[in-house]
């Protein structure tokens, strides 16, 4: 929806709409009211379905680290009930169901990136955690048909995306996914009644259920409450996003490293550069605005966006690294010791170790039929040399003297190989 001719006032809002964030809203003018006189609380629900969230829900922290800017309250929903359930929105199959011992591990490391980009030291805006495994899993089944399941009709929910989508490609949906837009309802009913959370907000492809809540609020209590939505993200390259060849952009360090995570904003498409620097980073609109139109070098904003995106999730001092390392290593082409590194013992050179079979086991590539296509098209390099022997074994001989080689795979993809 365009709400750029809307008469909004409160700042919140307002800066969500220039970022971009602003997707669609159940009542706009009356939140921005309500945001203009009063500091609210709102919630973004998180899945627990993995022990790391991806840069996919990068968009939604942001909006909460935005809430705190302004001096509203997030609240994190962490779906330890839910997760139980699974979410079919934007799915095409069931996905596996985890033990409760599995999502309170995932909901341990979850929390860990929400407490680095948050602000977690003014007890007015620190954000609240919440786990719906704590009342939905005290439901007593016939009250809750009685109470809560009487205010939803099969023939509404089966006009919603999550469900009218899998239906139409001919896909199962089972009974229990389909009962999850009721129980995330039910989640904005509680967190309304016990939290007084007026707002839920969520990615576009969760409207049908945010809605859902707010009528649920309106019927059972009589109140008003508020949803809203912000866009999902497509790439102007169609690819999805926080996709890599080495797979999905984790947020935990443990699972990808910070020089990664600063060299995959790096490696953006031009085309995203403007929108990034607006989703993902504090710099003002209107300054990302005046960037765009004096830089002419884009490979500079990109360094920019690396730096800034970095240093929210990682810290200044890991982004300053991971520039120093790319520029050690691409600029010079020498070693940058801040590279994500393969380590081996000094034993194992004994006998040698077979190029093929250290880097696959190192998952640098997936195969070594992959390899070997590198290796004949002169695409991987030892110390900045072509390797051509598809048979090479690793010796000490090959180390310099302090242990550390760099193996190379075209422009990008830098690895050392240390001693240990």
């Amino acid at each position: 929806m365009d709400y750029t001719n809307c008469s909004m006032k409160n700042a919140f809002l307002l800066e969500m709409q220039e970022r971009g964030y602003l997707n669609q809203c159940t009542d706009l003018d009356k939140l921005d009211n309500i945001c203009n006189n009063q500091s609210i609380k709102a919630y973004i629900g998180f899945d627990c379905t993995a022990s790391s969230l991806h840069v996919g829900s990068l968009l939604q922290i942001m909006v909460l680290k935005l809430m705190q800017k302004h001096g509203h309250q997030p609240i994190i929903l962490l779906g330890g009930g839910t997760t139980l359930i699974g979410d079919p929105s934007g799915k095409d199959s069931t996905r596996k169901i985890l033990n409760q011992k599995e999502i309170k591990n995932n909901i341990k490391n979850i929390k860990k990136v929400f407490t680095k980009i948050l602000n977690m030291s003014k007890n007015k805006t620190k954000p609240i955690f919440v786990n719906n495994y704590d009342w939905l899993t005290k439901l007593n089944y016939i009250e809750f048909l009685r109470d809560v399941g009487k205010h939803f009709t099969i023939n509404k929910m089966l006009t919603f995306d999550s469900v009218k989508l899998r239906l139409e490609r001919k896909q199962s949906l089972s009974y229990m996914e389909f009962n999850y837009m009721i129980l995330q309802a039910f989640d904005f009913y509680q967190l309304f009644k016990k939290n007084k959370c007026i707002l839920q907000i969520g990615g576009s492809d969760q409207w049908g259920n945010i809605v859902s809540g707010v009528e649920l609020i309106r019927r059972m209590l009589k109140k008003e409450s508020y949803g809203l939505t912000t866009p999902l993200i497509t790439l102007a390259s169609g690819a999805k996003m926080g996709k890599t060849e080495k797979g999905a952009v984790w947020l935990n360090k443990n699972l990808f490293s910070s020089y990664d995570y600063w060299q995959y904003w790096r490696n953006t498409d031009d085309r995203d550069v403007k929108n990034f620097l607006n989703f993902f980073t504090e710099i003002k609109s209107d300054k990302v605005n005046e960037l765009i139109k004096k830089e002419k070098d884009i490979n500079k904003l990109k360094i920019l966006l690396a730096n800034e995106t970095t240093k929210i999730l990682h810290g200044e001092t890991a982004a300053k690294k991971a520039e120093k390392t790319a520029k050690e290593t691409f600029g010079t082409g020498g070693f940058g010791l801040n590279l994500p590194e393969i380590k081996i013992k000094k034993n194992d050179l004994i006998q040698g170790i077979k190029i093929l079979d250290l880097l696959v086991l190192n998952k640098f590539m997936s195969s070594k039929s992959e390899i070997r296509r590198a290796i004949k098209s002169n695409a991987l390099k030892i110390n900045n040399e072509i390797l051509t022997n598809e048979n090479k074994i690793l010796k000490q001989e090959d180390f310099a003297n302090d242990k550390i080689l760099k193996i190379s795979f075209g422009k990008k993809k830098h690895y050392l190989i240390k001693i240990i």
